[in-house]
């Protein structure tokens, strides 16, 4: 995989905080128990860019997006008292299996990490979990739905429409299956002895916004436009399945 050049990933830079837009397949810190380990993540692009880099908060590693970056301390202190305080206000967009009607539904159901990273819903054991979920466009067989997770927990938005059957596109973990071209197009020909590819080869999320206060007084929304793939797969459903 290339390795992405960090300055080509910044959407804002002050002082205090870079936010970037993190592609797809890249961690956001060292995998769980490969601390020396020589894998490529958002934290070590960070840090050879500006030397006491922190990380705010983190994106799945198949998640692209708006990802909030610290330079100093202080900084990392002020993002990371928004985020205890849940005044940071994210929102993603996620292409979800069906025709779904969510006009401002609020998803509210605790999740439990059962740790090796996978997480279940458990009203007895789990953490409180919140999503507002608000449809944007509808397709004959799919959705572009806008979430609003209130809590940050692990896996949040993608289990949480799992509950709705509701499952994003090409999300393994939670039922989803990959949107492949022959399904959508009529007349869709392979090449002999070609194998298709899905048209995304991860789940369908995408981190589009973020809005923090970068100082005690000025709020600042940055905005991340979709990486390639993921508009690749809205174009194809505008064409192919509107």
């Amino acid at each position: 995989m290339k390795v992405p050049k960090f300055t080509d990933l910044i959407l804002f830079e002050d002082d205090n905080f870079i936010v970037v837009n993190k592609p797809p397949f890249i961690s956001t810190l060292d995998e769980r128990g490969e601390a020396g380990g020589s894998e490529i993540n958002m934290l070590r692009l960070a840090k050879a860019y500006s030397d006491d880099a922190q990380i705010c908060h983190r994106l799945d590693k198949e998640t692209s997006g708006a990802l909030i970056i610290a330079k100093n301390p202080e900084a990392y202190r002020l993002a990371s008292m928004q985020f205890e305080r849940r005044k940071v206000k994210k929102v993603y967009h996620a292409v979800i299996e069906g025709t779904h009607v969510f006009d401002e539904l609020l998803i509210d159901l605790p999740i439990l990490n059962t740790g090796k990273g996978s997480v279940s819903i458990s009203r007895q054991e789990g953490k409180r979990a919140e999503t507002w979920f608000q449809s944007l466009k509808y397709y004959k067989h799919y959705t572009l739905v806008e979430c609003r997770p209130v809590t940050g927990r692990m896996h949040q938005i993608r289990i949480h429409l799992a509950t709705q059957k509701a499952s994003i596109a090409g999300d393994a973990m939670y039922k989803g299956k990959p949107v492949f071209l022959s399904s959508l197009k009529r007349k869709y020909v392979l090449g002999k002895d070609q194998e298709e590819q899905p048209i995304m080869k991860r789940f369908a999320l995408h981190a589009f916004e973020v809005t923090f206060k970068i100082n005690e007084k000025t709020d600042v929304t940055i905005h991340a436009p979709y990486p390639k793939d993921f508009d690749t797969l809205l174009k194809l459903l505008d064409k192919f399945d509107a």
